[in-house]
Order: C-alpha cells, then structure tokens, then sequence
C-alpha cells in the first residue's frame, strides 16, 4: 500500500469520526433545545399571568403618585404641630410652676387662719369654762358651811390660778407646710414660705 492510499484511509475514518460526532452533537442540541423551547413557554406563560399583576402595580402605582405629592406637605404641618404642642407643654409648664406657687401660700393663708381660728375657739372654751368652774365652786362653798371651808378656798384659788394659766394667749406656731411642685415633680417638699 502506497502512503497515499494510507492517508486517504486515515482521512476517510477522520470523516466518518467527524460525521459521527456532529451527529452525535446535533441531537445534544436538539434536547437543550426542546427543553429550551419548553422553558420558554413557562416563562412566556409566566409572562402572561404577570402581566395583569403588573397592569394593576403600575395603577396603584399611578395612584400613588397624587398622595406621595400630599405626603411632603403634610409632613411639614406634622412638624409644625409637634412645634406648636411643645412650646404650649413649655405655657403649662409655666402656668403648673405658678398653680404651684399659688398653692403653697393659699395653704399658708389657710393654716395661719386656722390656727388663728383654733386659739379664738379655745379662749373662748377657756374662757367659759373659767365662769362655769367659779359658778360650781361658789355653789360648793354656800352649800357647805363646814370647817372644811378652808380646804375648799384653797382647793378654788389653785383652780383660779389654773384657770389664768390656761387664759394666756398661747404663741401661734407656723405650721409646715406640704404640698406638690411641679417645677422639679417632686411631691412632699417642705416649704417655709
């Protein structure tokens, strides 16, 4: 066999090889390509569902655009209002502070008064209660006319001196007064106004 023959041999079984194989290629692709046909009608049919639901998005979306345009606005008048709450939360502030003040010297006032009120009150017991005690011990002394009439003196200028005691004005002392701060929000403060 001459070398030529020997090559066309070779180069005939290279052929037939390079036929096999692109043949064998050819139905490779024709499977990737089915199965790539079929995901495409999956996604084309996915698609086509979508596209209601997209339709629908881009309507609300639409919609949207009027109220996101509003919601600037109304953000600010938000902040404006937040503003307007804090500086009358600053007035009552100010306003509870001086509730506070108001109180405390009304409470003065009020215990000053009563106790100006309870020393009248207890004079004026003081002050009966001496005439009713020397009525009864004059009654006790005419009734008895017995030597005992000395005991019965004695017993009298000791209630007379008693009785004077008790008559004394007695010193008003300032109460303590308590009552709640708002300036600080402690309760229970004492305060020597």
């Amino acid at each position: 066999m001459e070398p030529i023959q020997i090559v066309l041999i070779v180069l005939v079984a290279a052929g037939i090889w390079a036929v096999v194989e692109l043949a064998l290629t050819i139905r490779r692709a024709r499977t990737t390509v089915d199965t790539l046909d079929k995901t495409m009608n999956e996604v084309n049919e996915a698609i086509g569902e979508a596209r209601p639901v997209i339709a629908k998005l881009d309507g609300v979306v639409d919609d949207l655009q009027p109220a996101l345009s509003q919601v600037e606005p109304l953000l600010k008048q938000g902040s404006v209002a937040i503003e307007a709450l804090s500086a009358d939360l600053i007035e009552i502030n100010g306003v509870l502070r001086d509730v506070s003040q108001v109180t405390g010297t009304v409470s003065t006032a009020s215990d000053a008064v009563s106790g100006i009120a309870d020393a009248a009150t207890e004079k004026v017991q003081r002050l009966l209660g001496k005439k009713h005690r020397t009525a009864s011990a004059k009654r006790a002394l005419s009734e008895s006319a017995e030597p005992k009439d000395a005991d019965a003196s004695d017993a009298l200028a000791a209630e007379d001196a008693d009785t004077r005691a008790d008559t004394e004005p007695a010193p008003i002392e300032a109460p303590a007064n308590r009552y709640f701060t708002y300036s600080d929000g402690t309760a229970g403060e004492d305060s020597n106004d």
